[in-house]
């Protein structure tokens, strides 16, 4: 499955963007998705994650309360609602896919390791 994430831009801080993660090749309704995000010079880490149905969410503890994640599995896409963005939010975003449909410990929806496709990043900037 060939994922790609869009909807990045420039934001000021306070404002709100939403991220699209489409999948071409195959359907992505059988998947698990997660989201992540690499600041300039840091590490790749976790956002957020839903599993297949959409029913089970989990968001990390700093965007927790600011971002959303969704899915339209009839759309074959995945969304991250991101409002009250803050500089630090300033990232490129990817989102990344396993065909487990659901994911039992919250280790393993964090873990880069637990999702074998990954997209082309968006960027995001949020200005203060």
């Amino acid at each position: 499955v060939q994922l790609q994430a869009s909807g990045g831009g420039l934001v000021q801080a306070g404002g709100s963007l939403r991220l699209s993660c489409t999948a071409s090749g195959r359907t992505l309704s059988t998947y698990s998705v997660g989201w992540f995000r690499q600041a300039p010079g840091k590490e790749r880490e976790f956002v957020a994650y839903i599993d297949s149905s959409g029913r089970t969410t989990y968001q990390s503890l700093s965007v927790d309360g600011r971002f959303t994640i969704s899915r339209d599995n009839a759309e074959n896409a995945v969304y991250l609602q991101m409002n009250s963005l803050k500089p630090e939010d300033t990232a490129v975003y990817y989102c990344a896919a396993t065909p487990r449909s659901t994911l039992p410990l919250v280790s393993t929806m964090m873990a880069l390791s637990t999702y074998d496709y990954w997209g082309r990043g968006t960027e995001v900037t949020v200005s203060s």
